[in-house]
């Protein structure tokens, strides 16, 4: 404590003086994260034009315009805009996450400054000036303790502990983990109880927060599969509609035809052969599955994130609130050495005790009645809100005993009426034990009541009480093994005493309870896992999907945890972060692909994790709730916030946020996205043919030196609002059966599989034939080149109808799905209309362009 207090040159009693505060202000900046750069929204509107089928339709759109086609121009550039809009605002949407962790750390703080206690913003302090925490402020930089009294600080965000954390001015080894780092605070931690008073060690960036507001900041935000799979397809198709398109320009030029004429032919071709509606059409698909998804609690913030739960292959889950209920519940009960069972989870009071015979009454128990009693009087907590849900206004860890007693059936307020607490030994890290004095308002009678550590207790006991209220001496050796067997279940277990004191007692001390306390029992509790979670981690494993525990808890509490859920059963092995730093790069990837459960991890362990991951080939679904999970979130596939336990920071640099905090909905989720994933391949299957056959009736236009039988502007009609309001059923359709059953679709398998290319290229080369012979025939027949130019663009609209009812299911025949009568009458009407309003242009008779 004092090498701190010289370290940095200041006073434990006086703090700094104000002008060296101001000096080391000025010259250390504030204590603020600092801002980073990020793509102003000009440069991020003109990157969504950065797109290979974008850059045809440009070139396109110019080199109609340079030839007085004004309408074919204003159309494609139209498509471009609007899918261009689409795109920004989407993206526009997911650059929050660093203004909210820079807003989390605005607070005010206490500080002594040349002895005098002053309120200052809390980025005007510097290292070394002395600040005084009480419950209820918000820790305003890192501190190191120079005193500490009773005091508790929730720093869950930053280290996924589930209670808050016991403080005091001890000396720690360098290498101890940021979780165990009793004689620490950090900035964004909230104090739960007591005082104490620090020195300023870190400011601004230099602090953990500021650590992590840098990891955010650098976090690459990976492509989803799926924009993957489109954008090397996209190449690919870009490459030959050029290749042709030029070939085509230069064939054509080569026979003696006019160089206007065919550039004409050539954008016809380009713009025909590009499927204009793809991407409006996979906006809208997702938009569809967002909707879907958050009927099942699954909010989606980036669009794309629909489609790639369906293609996850690992998710890596907290345990606190995600597995687990986030809720401390008394679950075994050991009194008067009978072992009762507690039921029910959570804050709210359903459930029971019982034992072997059943329900357990406390009238029929003493022992098991006054060890309810005194978890329920030495404490200082308070539940707040209505039946349905309850707030904890304190220690969680209380809550829990509070709860267990109403189970049993005792009114709380009329112990507390009867029993008034007249005074206490508040709890302490080194005495690990906390008691109340309290006096029977009808008998004068005086009782001191205490609950702690079982190690503690059983030093301080003089007696044990049996079931039937008599006392007889303590089997410490049964009382150890029973502590130790519900530790090794992943239970925290406190012991809960009592001591009979004179009637004339008035106030509470150490010495009064040393040697004298009558041990009641003990009270075993845990953070419960949900039992939808159980059934929903099991569906992953059914569906292929690996599910990794990555949690800030202490390793016994996670293996105990991992059982329950059968991860790395049947003896889950734990790495913890100590482990994992220690491990070498190149037996990282063994390891992380041999373990489900990480222990104790810290925020860049969790980002290291998943790029591990990444690098192995997964694809990674991460969820967390803290501000210690926001780069893991950034950088993974998908990063999943909790929507009721989760900051700010967490929900702005995740995809999706879970409104209830349950990982059953993350299995819904992932339901919902592999349904996504198949209409959007159904829906590619769909309109593909339709741009390659209005390709190829074009190029084979060309070759023959005759007329266009469709033009560019019918092209974009046909795709644009045909095929896309055709196509847009399939967004609508239902999930497959045995969705779930299946293993996820491998990150390298293309999006287009060959007997998916095979079906489209039959179909287009049934347009192809279909298209350009009626066209012929119907100018042999003697009619005029713009009634068979509306021939042939009939002919895609009624091969794509057909087409679409055999889409409905990649996988089975059509008449296994259904015919959906209702869609062939629209059809109908849609044709009658589209005679009515396809465009049609008048060329000279047997034009080549």
């Amino acid at each position: 404590m004092h090498e701190v207090v010289l370290l940095l040159d200041t006073d434990h009693e006086r703090g700094l003086e104000s002008g060296e505060a101001a000096r080391r202000l000025q010259r250390q900046g504030p204590n603020a994260l600092p801002p980073i750069h990020r793509r102003g929204p000009l440069v991020r509107f003109l990157l969504q034009f950065h797109h290979p089928l974008v850059y045809v339709l440009l070139v396109a759109a110019v080199a109609t315009l340079l030839l007085g086609e004004v309408v074919d121009a204003v159309v494609i550039l139209g498509v471009v805009l609007i899918n261009a809009a689409i795109g920004f605002v989407q993206e526009a949407r997911a650059e929050h996450a660093l203004d909210a962790l820079m807003a989390m750390v605005r607070t005010r703080a206490t500080v002594v400054r040349s002895g005098t206690r002053l309120r200052v913003p809390s980025e005007d302090l510097v290292p070394g000036d002395l600040v005084v925490l009480e419950a209820g402020d918000r820790v305003p930089a890192d501190l190191r303790f120079l005193s500490a009294h009773e005091l508790q600080v929730d720093e869950s965000a930053l280290t996924g502990e589930s209670v808050p954390a016991g403080k005091a001015p001890v000396t720690l080894p360098a290498d101890t983990a940021l979780a165990d780092r009793a004689n620490m605070a950090y900035s964004s931690g909230l104090v739960t109880r007591g005082r104490g008073h620090g020195v300023v060690v870190a400011t601004g960036a230099d602090t953990e927060i500021g650590r992590i507001h840098r990891l955010v900041g650098e976090a690459e935000v990976l492509q989803t599969p799926l924009t993957r799979k489109i954008g090397r397809f996209s190449r690919i198709l870009t490459a030959a509609i050029t290749g042709l398109a030029l070939l085509a320009f230069v064939g054509g030029t080569a026979r003696g035809e006019s160089a206007g004429q065919m550039l004409t032919a050539a954008v016809a071709l380009a713009v025909g052969a590009i499927p204009e509606g793809l991407p409006a059409v996979v906006t809208i698909t997702l938009a569809i599955g967002v909707a879907r998804m958050a009927r099942r609690r699954a909010v989606i913030r980036r669009l794309p994130a629909v489609e790639t739960l369906g293609s996850t292959t690992v998710i890596c889950t907290d345990k606190t609130g995600t597995l687990t209920a986030n809720a401390m519940t008394v679950s075994t009960i050991v009194a008067g050495r009978r072992s009762y069972a507690v039921s029910g989870t959570g804050y709210a009071a359903d459930g029971d005790v019982r034992d072997d015979a059943g329900r357990a009454e406390p009238g029929s128990h003493p022992a098991l009645r006054e060890c309810l009693v005194a978890g329920a009087l030495c404490n200082d907590t308070r539940l707040v809100g209505d039946a349905g849900r309850r707030e904890v206004a304190g220690d969680p860890t209380e809550a829990a005993l509070l709860v267990a007693a109403e189970k049993a059936g005792l009114d709380l307020d009329g112990l507390r009426h009867r029993l008034p607490r007249v005074g206490a030994v508040p709890f302490d890290s080194d005495r690990r034990y906390m008691a109340t004095l309290h006096r029977d308002a009808g008998s004068g009678r005086v009782v001191a009541y205490v609950k702690g550590a079982v190690e503690r207790l059983l030093d301080m006991a003089a007696d044990e009480l049996c079931d039937d209220g008599s006392a007889s001496p303590v089997d410490v050796d049964a009382v150890h093994a029973r502590a130790d067997e519900l530790a090794g279940q992943g239970l925290r277990v406190l012991a809960m005493g009592r001591v009979e004191l004179p009637a004339g007692t008035t106030a509470l001390t150490e010495q009064l309870l040393d040697g004298t306390v009558t041990l009641l029992g003990l009270q075993a509790m845990l953070d419960p896992p949900r039992p939808e979670a159980i059934t929903a981690v099991a569906a992953c494993r059914d569906a292929g999907i690996q599910v990794t525990m990555i949690t800030g808890d202490h390793a016994g509490t996670a293996r105990a945890i991992a059982e329950r859920f059968g991860l790395g059963s049947p003896t889950p092995a734990v790495v913890t972060g100590t482990e994992l730093a220690a491990c070498p790069e190149e037996e990282l990837p063994e390891l992380v692909s041999s373990t489900t459960v990480f222990a104790r991890v810290s925020p860049e362990q969790k980002l290291r994790l998943v790029q591990t991951l990444q690098a192995l080939g997964h694809v990674v679904a991460m969820t967390g709730d803290g501000v210690n999970d926001a780069p893991a979130l950034r950088r993974a596939d998908i990063g999943v916030a909790m929507g009721l336990s989760g900051t700010e920071v967490a929900k702005e640099a995740a995809d999706m946020v879970l409104t209830d905090d349950d990982f059953a909905s993350i299995e819904a989720a992932v339901e919902e996205g592999r349904g996504v994933f198949d209409n959007l391949r159904k829906f590619i299957t769909f309109i593909l043919p339709t741009s390659i056959g209005q390709g190829l009736v074009i190029l084979v236009a060309i070759a023959l030196a005759t007329t266009l039988p469709i033009l560019p502007v019918q092209v974009l009609w046909v795709n644009m609002t045909t095929a896309v309001a055709l196509g847009l059923v399939l967004a609508f359709e239902p999930l497959e059966a045995g969705v779930m059953r299946r293993p996820p679709v491998p990150p390298s398998r293309p999006l287009l599989t060959g007997p998916l290319a095979g079906r489209i290229v039959l179909v287009s080369a049934l347009m192809l034939v279909g298209a350009f012979g009626l066209f012929e025939w119907a100018l042999a027949q003697g009619a005029g080149v713009e009634v068979a130019r509306t021939v042939a663009v009939n002919v895609f609209v009624v091969v794509q109808v057909a087409y679409l009812l055999n889409c409905r299911s990649l996988e089975r025949p059509m008449w296994r799905v259904g015919v959906v009568v209702f869609l062939v009458i629209e059809a109908e009407k849609w044709l009658r209309g589209a005679q009515r309003r396809a465009p049609a242009t008048v060329v000279g008779p047997r034009d080549p362009s």
